[in-house]
């Protein structure tokens, strides 16, 4: 294999670094960064294109101290970089904290996550990145940078999604919430015709939604509702327009594969980081990175209609489509994020592994979201042009120039920022 022979999660990247290091301290960190003359941080690899790659030195800060430091009276959380949510979570609810939302996948790393935009559901949640309050970055020289609320209100909002494009970040500063407890149910075979009239009943009937759909047929194939026990069950079940039916045992997301891994489901009150993911944080996914992942972040207010475009390819769609899921996320005001300055609905589609039969459905896909705006996720598949992505990001100069303070020489820069972010 070139470089490291080190690949992504998936399997579909092989990573082209000549080196890779794993650093066991933040010093060492600084050092590593000073002396390489290209670098990018590397974390859990949850990555579906080449984002993390670099022509250089790749850095595991996985491998740093996995500190986790509660600061009850402030009510945050000061951990580092490589860090997974399922142990942070796990930590923060023993504290008798949570974090506002997870993603499907508890398993990632807290600064990949962040810096990519991921999120998980529920219309009044944004995404994972929202959290954060404080970053602490080894910049091109090996100097340690930190960017918070306050003063640096406004460069936080540029820095917090960073693509990995401003240096290493070796910690992150999360506000935290009361912990909470809450069940979710599992529906099926929902018709898509509801959605004309019901979607946005649908997304936002309970704290955190999702609706899955493998596009063989004019269907929902699940309805996931996690609501807080500490509020009322869902109405939407009781609606007349609802006709899905309860799930009679647990489900996986994909029909075909086992619920083994998969959260508690069947309305049992649980931890709020044991029922937010879909899959368990003490076992890998049955999916095991046998697959591919695309998504796209469109204004909510165009969901139904584009939902409506999808559904009229979907024979074209179905045979290389493992699931595809819908959901919401809040706006927010940071620069890069897939979210940003508008309420959003996500439609992610996870693959079957098989790059040349998924790219041209990849495109379709891209084709039939055209006239709605959407921002590809950042760490998927996609294959827009370059300047179409950065003419979806109004702060993008901003951006570009937040990265020339930070990063004068292109310390940080790889194939894939070359591409998209705006040039110099």
């Amino acid at each position: 294999m070139a470089g490291t022979g080190y690949r992504n999660w998936a399997g579909n990247i092989t990573f082209s670094a000549v080196d890779c290091q794993r650093p066991s301290s933040v010093g060492q960190v600084q050092s590593l960064v000073a002396a390489a003359p290209r670098v990018r941080a590397l974390g859990t690899a949850h990555s579906f294109n080449d984002i993390a790659d670099s022509p250089g030195l790749l850095l595991a800060v996985t491998s740093l101290p996995a500190e986790i430091e509660v600061d009850s009276a402030a009510a945050t959380v000061r951990v580092a970089a490589g860090v997974r949510y399922g142990e942070l979570s796990r930590r923060l609810d023993e504290k008798g904290f949570a974090l506002p939302n997870l993603g499907s996948l508890p398993h990632i790393s807290v600064a990949g996550a962040c810096a990519t935009g991921t999120h998980g559901s529920g219309v009044g949640n944004g995404s994972l990145s929202t959290a954060v309050s404080r970053l602490e970055i080894v910049t091109a020289d090996g100097d340690i940078v930190t960017v918070g609320r306050g003063a640096e209100e406004a460069r936080l909002d540029g820095a917090t999604v960073h693509l990995g494009a401003l240096g290493v970040v070796v910690s992150l500063t999360l506000e935290l919430v009361p912990a909470f407890r809450m069940r979710q149910h599992v529906f099926e075979d929902l018709p898509l015709e509801v959605l004309d009239d019901h979607l946005d009943d649908l997304l936002s009937a309970a704290y955190s939604v999702s609706l899955f759909t493998d596009w063989r047929e004019p269907k929902l194939t699940q309805v996931w509702l996690k609501e807080r026990t500490d509020g009322p069950d869902p109405a939407v079940p009781g609606a007349p327009w609802f006709s899905a039916r309860p799930a009679d045992g647990p489900r996986h997301p994909i029909r075909s594969m086992p619920a083994d891994n998969c959260t508690q489901q069947l309305g049992v009150p649980g931890g709020w980081f044991e029922r937010l993911p879909h899959f368990r944080a003490d076992s890998p996914p049955s999916s095991s990175g046998d697959e591919l992942q695309t998504e796209y972040l469109l204004p909510r207010e165009h969901a139904t209609a584009a939902l409506s475009a999808l559904a009229g390819v979907r024979e074209r769609l179905h045979p290389v489509v493992q699931v595809c899921e819908v959901r919401s996320v809040a706006g927010d005001g940071l620069w890069m994020s897939p979210a940003y300055r508008r309420d959003t609905v996500a439609i992610h589609f996870t693959w079957v592994p098989d790059v040349p039969a998924v790219l041209p459905a990849v495109a379709l896909v891209e084709d039939r979201l055209a006239p709605f705006g959407p921002r590809p996720h950042w760490g998927k598949i996609f294959t827009m042009r370059p300047e179409v992505v950065r003419e979806r990001y109004e702060r993008m100069p901003d951006f570009a120039d937040l990265v020339r303070q930070y990063d004068p020489r292109g310390k940080f820069s790889n194939s894939y920022t070359d591409r998209y972010l705006a040039p110099a």
